[in-house]
C-alpha cells in the first residue's frame, strides 16, 4: 500500500512539473501580423482575425431624424480640389460610388483633408495625421458630425490598393449615431 502511494505521488510529480515546462524550443521565425507586416522576432504576431461582414445599423439617438450620407459623384471630388498624394475612400462595396473620400500625404503629420455629402450639401471633414494615419482607419471631424473608420478584416484580394472590409461610424452632435458597412480602398 504504501509503494503504491508512493508511484501515485512520483506519477502526480511528473504531470506537474511536465505542464510547468513550456513548450520545447523551436526555431523561430518572424510570422504575418494581421496587415501582412512581419512581426520582429520576440514578439508575437497579432492573432488572425477572421473576416467579418460588416452590417449597417441604423440611426439611433438623437433627435429621431436619420443620418444620411449621399454617393458622391466625381465632380464632388474633384470640385473640392484636395490636396494630397494619396487618397481614402469608403463606399458600400467594389462598384458603389464613395461616400466619404480624404487625401492626405504620405510620412505626413498634416491633417488628411476630405468630403462627405449630406443631402445636397459637401461637408468639408479632416483626420489628424497625413495618408499614413488614415490608410489603418481613423476619426474624421466636420461640424457637427466624427466619423469613424474602423477596419473589421483583411484585404480579401490582393493588388496595390484592395479594399478591406470596414465600419464607418456617424456620430452626431445631438447623440445621434449610424453604423455604414463597406469597404476602405486607401492608395493612389
Amino acid at each position: 500500500m504504501k509503494m503504491r502511494s508512493l508511484l501515485l505521488l512520483a506519477t502526480a510529480l511528473s504531470f506537474a512539473l511536465a505542464a510547468c515546462s513550456g513548450p520545447a524550443e523551436t526555431e523561430k521565425t518572424p510570422t504575418a501580423s494581421y496587415d501582412g507586416d512581419v512581426v520582429p522576432e520576440g514578439r508575437a504576431a497579432e492573432p488572425a482575425v477572421p473576416a467579418i461582414k460588416p452590417v449597417d445599423i441604423p440611426t439611433r439617438g438623437g433627435d429621431g431624424s436619420p443620418i444620411e450620407l449621399a454617393a458622391l459623384t466625381e465632380a464632388d471630388v474633384s470640385g473640392a480640389k484636395l490636396k494630397g498624394e494619396l487618397a481614402c475612400s469608403f463606399a458600400a462595396d467594389e462598384a458603389a460610388q464613395p461616400i466619404l473620400h480624404a487625401q492626405g500625404d504620405v510620412a505626413s503629420a498634416d491633417p488628411s483633408r476630405g468630403i462627405v455629402k449630406v443631402g445636397d450639401t459637401i461637408e468639408a471633414v479632416s483626420a489628424n495625421g497625413g495618408f499614413d494615419a488614415m490608410a489603418k482607419g481613423t476619426k474624421f471631424f466636420s461640424k457637427g458630425v466624427q466619423l469613424r473608420v474602423a477596419l473589421v478584416g483583411p484585404a480579401p484580394g490582393g493588388g496595390e490598393s484592395p479594399p478591406r472590409p470596414a465600419t464607418l461610424t456617424a456620430d452626431r452632435a445631438d447623440g445621434a449615431q449610424r453604423v455604414f458597412a463597406g469597404l476602405w480602398r486607401c492608395g493612389p
